[in-house]
């Protein structure tokens, strides 16, 4: 489902991010068993949208490139964590948990730095 708000790229690996992050709250809010099915598709999904970081890191400016790698170093930690959480019980798990949704939440406030880093560039740059 394409939603019509999405005006680029970026803008669509922002919400994907975005859903990302609320997948990751809601099944932290989750009990034992039910969370760790949740764990192995937030993995995926961490990897899909690295991929869409990694996709338009190219065509962008510097001050965005930079954000969007940052934000590529957090979604690893995305896939890591929750790797971990599948492999882990009682404390560790939680920690593991917790960690996940903090880097998600990571990755998404970097990709938002990065669209009002291209937003910023394209407002300074001279109309023809």
């Amino acid at each position: 489902m394409v939603d019509t708000k999405v005006k680029d790229a970026l803008d669509h690996v922002r919400a994907s991010a975005q859903q990302l992050h609320a997948a990751i709250s809601d099944a932290a809010a989750k009990r034992g068993g039910a969370i760790k099915a949740d764990l192995e598709a937030i993995g995926q999904k961490a990897k899909a949208v690295k991929e869409s970081v990694n996709g338009s890191i190219g065509a962008q400016n510097e001050a965005t490139k930079k954000h969007l790698k940052e934000a590529v170093t957090q979604l690893e930690g995305v896939q890591k964590h929750a790797a971990e959480g599948l492999k882990s019980t009682g404390h560790a798990f939680q920690t593991s948990v917790r960690q996940t949704l903090a880097d998600a939440r990571a990755s998404v406030q970097q990709i938002s730095e990065a669209v009002a880093a291209k937003r910023s560039a394209a407002s300074t740059k001279p109309r023809k």
